[in-house]
């Protein structure tokens, strides 16, 4: 059996990045504890509300953040607060397979509309690369509100 992993993320504003993600990767809120997975939104105050039930200071309630696959599929991606600012290139980045199985010019216009969904929720896109008929059928490398690289694949 494979072992489970988690996508870790850091984060200025864990709730906007994880809430930003969600979209991109169609995931659910993570629930609090007893909690269900239900509107985006709701959830995600669900968590204020259990933070500030349990004692948790109002100051942390942005400390962490997480969103996972409502189908059980993908690992969960948790978003942790920190102080600094992102200052280098990942040597990790998530490829968002917005068009498996398609090629050429029908591959590169759905990853433009996608391009287009994300950069409207706060992406940013940086460029994109052809397909070479051999190594690459075509990919768009973008930014999330962050900064973190991503490609559109």
């Amino acid at each position: 059996m494979a072992t489970e992993i988690q996508v870790t993320f850091d984060a200025h504003d864990p709730r906007a990045l994880g809430l930003f993600w969600r979209e991109v990767l169609d995931y659910a809120v993570d629930p609090p504890p007893g909690g269900e997975v239900g509107d985006p939104i709701e959830t995600a105050d669900a968590w204020l509300e259990f933070l500030t039930r349990v004692g948790v200071p109002a100051e942390k309630h942005n400390s962490a953040f997480a969103i996972i696959d409502p189908d059980g599929r993908g690992p969960r991606v948790f978003f942790q607060q920190v102080p600094e600012d992102k200052v280098v290139k990942n040597r990790v980045h998530l490829d968002v397979r917005a068009a498996p199985g398609l090629a050429g010019g029908e591959r590169m216009a759905v990853l433009e509309s996608a391009c287009e969904r994300l950069v409207a929720l706060g992406a940013t896109r940086q460029r994109r690369a052809e397909p070479d008929g051999a190594m690459s059928a075509g990919f768009i490398v973008m930014l999330d509100p962050e900064g973190n690289e991503f490609c559109l694949d």
